[in-house]
């Protein structure tokens, strides 16, 4: 049985080169997602999210394998970002921040697959967070994106220099929220080598 790994299907949205900002058109695609407010480093809300959507996805992988006959390796934790004052991103001010946590499924995952999942896990164990989960399609589109390596708390330099340089240079404005996709686990992952996606949906500037 042949495994599908989003990573290697889909190199250039979830392996782009390091330090270089690149433009991708990224298409729809479904999502179990969650959301959230708060600092993602002391949010019990936070952890429990995460808990969740990898144990759901992991139960999805196994109900596929067995009534589809397809099996995938589950996606990357993903992240979109926002908040009323986009200053706190800067001051990181991290209480403020508004969250929405997913994880990519496979295009032949369906809504059944997922409610399945869903009924197996809520079978075995209490998940506070699992009720907030949803299956859900997320349209990006052309965006803007560059491999950070390092620090969470050391982004900001590239992604000022995302939004202050290479956008304007490329006549793009920003639209939509902030993405980040976590290669890396940050439990068993040094800071300094933590590999992380940094992109940002684009409009072309008008004029």
């Amino acid at each position: 049985m042949q495994n599908y790994d989003i990573k290697k299907e889909r190199r250039h949205l979830y392996a782009p080169k390091h330090g270089r900002f690149e433009v991708v058109d990224v298409p729809r695609m479904t999502f179990l997602m969650a959301d959230g407010h708060g600092d993602p480093n002391t949010s019990p809300a936070y952890r429990a999210v995460v808990k969740a959507l990898f144990t759901i996805s992991y139960a999805v992988r196994s109900v596929a394998k067995e009534k589809l006959g397809r099996k995938h390796t589950v996606g990357p934790l993903e992240g979109l970002w926002s908040a009323d004052d986009l200053g706190v991103f800067k001051t990181r001010d991290k209480d403020a921040w508004d969250w929405t946590l997913m994880i990519v499924q496979p295009a032949w995952v369906n809504s059944a697959i997922v409610d399945e999942a869903l009924d197996r896990v809520r079978m075995t164990q209490e998940l506070g967070a699992g009720s907030d989960v949803r299956f859900e399609e997320f349209a990006e589109g052309r965006s803007v994106q560059v491999l950070h390596i390092g620090s969470y708390d050391d982004e900001g330099p590239t992604i000022a220099r995302m939004h202050d340089e290479f956008m304007p240079a490329e006549g793009f404005t920003p639209r939509g929220r902030h993405h980040e996709i976590y290669l890396s686990d940050a439990r068993r992952t040094e800071p300094s080598r933590l590999r992380t996606i940094l992109r940002q949906p684009v409009s072309s500037a008008p004029g």
